[in-house]
């Protein structure tokens, strides 16, 4: 009976753990693809909070960014 205790509460642990770790790799992924948005350093980028983009602002900070046709880099900083 001890060692089924045993089995299951070190079991139950390496469950935990392996979903944490799943869970982080899987955030780790998606702030990685969040940093490829290049808007802060879009021409168009106003950083206001009712227009953050004067060419789309539908999509300005937002995944559907990441291959903007209007994309232009901002050199007067």
């Amino acid at each position: 009976m001890v060692l089924i205790c045993f089995v299951l509460t070190w079991a139950t642990i390496f469950s935990a753990l392996l979903t944490v770790a799943c869970q982080w790799k899987t955030g780790f992924i998606y702030l990685k693809r969040l940093h490829q948005i290049p808007c802060h350093q879009c021409k168009y980028f106003t950083n206001s909070c009712y227009l953050k983009c004067t060419v789309n602002p539908d999509l300005a900070c937002s995944e559907d960014a990441i291959d903007c046709r209007d994309y232009q880099f901002r050199s007067n900083r």
